[in-house]
């Protein structure tokens, strides 16, 4: 018999890396999550994880039951969410912080939408491409790229297979060419954009024969990831940001993508509570929404690894 809060902990951990992360987000010992995976893996009679002293991955059995269980998650909270829809509507205040790019081009109008879905909800919406202080500031929750630093957070994953895209406008791959290889970066006028008072200026990549990183330069930088996109559409320079981020670019041919997705950073994005106490249900409602529209955008222009 599969118990889903196994499931559970198997998806947390393959998320984070290793069962300590995956048990202090979780606020359980480690030595419970390796406990669970094990029983599951006996559940399944095959191996989900390789193992060694140094690192921890996913097995080519864990690869193809990954996403059957986050399906089962995602079926769960379905369900505790429409028994909680059916005792009483979503009221209250919500109150969000997202970064620049995603707040304002994605969320903006996803927001529109879900709270036509529930309008007795009051939206309170932060953009800002500096790290919200979820226990210090006055928010219920928050969108962020990356992994997560802080291990005390709660994060729910929205797309978990984000990477991001190098990509440049046709105006400037006329002029400029377009690069092959990471070092070839060094020969471009790279955009260049502050998180949280850290500019992002060295650029990683992992190609068949190792990670690669890159110290860029360029003569342009801004503290909003948005403005940096909207100069790569102009054509003034190469962008390296969430692959989500640039969709609808990249289907409408104002950027075009240089690297296959594969060579590419993952940027997984997160919806991210200050602690369990604060999963109500119109955050478990906004976490199932914003990951739906985020696979059905992943989804409609999936990346090539043919680039090149």
């Amino acid at each position: 018999m599969i118990r889903l809060d196994d499931v559970q902990i198997f998806v947390r951990t393959a998320d984070a890396g290793s069962f300590s992360e995956a048990a202090r987000q979780l606020n359980i010992a480690p030595g419970q999550a390796s406990a669970c995976v094990q029983r599951l893996e006996k559940a399944l009679e095959t191996r989900l994880f390789t193992r060694s002293t140094r690192s921890m991955q996913l097995s080519e059995a864990g690869e193809r039951y990954l996403p059957h269980a986050r399906l089962m998650m995602d079926a769960q909270e379905r369900g505790e969410l429409a028994l909680a829809d059916g005792r009483s509507a979503l009221t209250g205040t919500l109150r969000l912080s997202a970064p620049s790019d995603f707040g304002r081009n994605l969320l903006l109008p996803w927001l529109d939408d879900f709270q036509h879905q529930h309008p007795g909800l009051s939206l309170q919406l932060k953009i800002s491409d500096r790290a919200a202080d979820l226990i210090r500031q006055p928010l219920d929750a928050v969108v962020r790229y990356g992994t997560l630093p802080d291990s005390s957070l709660l994060a729910m994953t929205l797309a978990g297979d984000n990477r991001r895209a190098l990509c440049a406008a046709p105006a400037y791959i006329e002029r400029h060419g377009a690069p092959t290889k990471p070092e070839d970066l060094r020969q471009h006028n790279c955009l260049r954009y502050v998180w949280s008072e850290q500019v992002h200026e060295r650029w990683r990549f992992t190609l068949p024969g190792g990670e690669r990183t890159v110290a860029i330069m360029g003569n342009r930088m801004s503290d909003d990831a948005d403005a940096v996109r909207r100069w790569a559409i102009a054509g003034k320079g190469l962008v390296y940001k969430s692959r989500l981020d640039l969709i609808d670019d990249l289907k409408a041919g104002r950027l075009v993508e240089l690297f296959p997705a594969a060579h590419c950073e993952p940027a997984p994005l997160s919806l991210i509570c200050a602690d369990r106490s604060r999963l109500t249900p119109a955050i478990n409602a906004l976490h199932l929404f914003l990951k739906d529209r985020c696979a059905a955008l992943l989804a409609s222009h999936p990346p090539r690894d043919d680039i090149g």
